[in-house]
């Protein structure tokens, strides 16, 4: 294990500056999910620490060793991409202990790897068949195996569940961490689905156009989220955003220009004893919780959180009451206030 420090580092594609100018420490054993919408950068990010990509400019240590300029094989690193890349000729047993079979590993030394990732896994009862006999969680797990078996300095992973179905993507989820807390590995991870960031990370790096909106922890980031961006990017739903006029009723700095609240820090109540009314428009009941869609005039269409067995009904008009405690401030350049 290693910690994995970038300073300054730009990536820049011909003219255009993809990466721009990032300061990150990873800490050893430390597990960072990068997030962002497409486009920001955060697999570029990953393929740059890999290797994989050219540095423009900066620097990425590795431990206390620059190897900005070294090839991947020579960094130590171990990546899990969204496809599985497994030999479909091969069995399991021989898809785990491939790379060490290529670096001329001892067969006695390559059986004990492979055993052991394969008791960490749970791989146990399918080290005999083909890849084409596994389910798609399992093969997600033969591609991590492959990459426990070399004892990595970290392990790097580009999207890994997206090609999993719901169910699946929970149940690797549940994998994943328990992956982290038994070998205390520093481990990188690039997600566009915030449930996954938010479920698994020690801190989560939010990207925002190859620049870095927030580093925290995922309930740094929810609770106190540094800007607009932040702020409507992290949660589900997504924050409400309202302009800060005075017919709110809330508390304002001189500096605020939009207030920010999430769906569950919002009450329904009787009309006009809030801090705005609305119409309901929109129920979506999702079993303990419903999401009421309302309408609120000038404030636009907001989202609360109730109560699965809510008995509201499109058309009624409520009045919505703010947790004074949870309503957040944002200037005029969406930073917070």
């Amino acid at each position: 294990m290693s910690s994995i420090t970038l300073n300054s580092v730009e990536k820049w594609f011909g003219n255009v500056q993809v990466i721009k100018g990032v300061d990150l420490t990873i800490n050893e054993g430390e597990f960072v999910i990068f997030v962002g919408p497409s486009g920001c950068g955060k697999s570029t990010l990953l393929r740059m620490i890999a290797g994989l990509e050219e540095t423009s400019r900066g620097q990425i240590m590795i431990g206390e060793r620059d190897a900005t300029a070294e090839p991947p094989s020579k960094r130590g690193l171990a990546m899990v991409f969204q496809s599985y890349a497994l030999y479909p000729h091969m069995s399991v047993r021989d898809n785990v202990g491939f790379p060490l079979k290529s670096a001329g590993l001892p067969k006695a030394d390559i059986d004990a790897k492979v055993n052991e990732a394969a008791r960490v896994l749970k791989l146990d009862d399918y080290m005999d068949r083909r890849p084409k006999d596994l389910s798609g969680g399992q093969r997600q797990r033969v591609a991590i195996g492959r990459s426990i078996v070399r004892d990595p300095t970290a392990f790097l992973f580009d999207e890994p569940l997206s090609n999993l179905d719901a169910a699946l993507r929970v149940e690797m989820r549940y994998e994943i961490a328990k992956l982290h807390q038994t070998l205390k590995s520093t481990m990188i991870y690039v997600t566009h689905d915030q449930v996954e960031a938010m479920t698994l990370a020690d801190r989560i790096v939010v990207l925002e156009f190859g620049r870095i909106a927030q580093v925290g922890s995922p309930r740094e980031l929810y609770e106190k989220p540094a800007n607009l961006f932040v702020a409507q990017f992290i949660g589900s739903p997504r924050m409400n955003v309202i302009d800060a006029v005075p017919a709110l009723k809330v508390d304002m700095t001189p500096d605020t220009r939009s207030i920010g609240i999430r769906p569950e820090h919002i009450s329904l109540i009787e009309p006009g004893a809030g801090n705005i009314d609305g119409t309901v428009d929109v129920l979506e009941y999702l079993g303990a919780d419903t999401f009421v869609i309302l309408t609120c005039g000038t404030a636009g269409q907001l989202t609360v959180r109730v109560n699965g067995s809510t008995s509201l009904k499109p058309g009624d008009s409520v009045g919505l009451r703010f947790e004074a405690d949870h309503v957040h401030r944002f200037d005029a350049q969406g930073l917070a206030c």
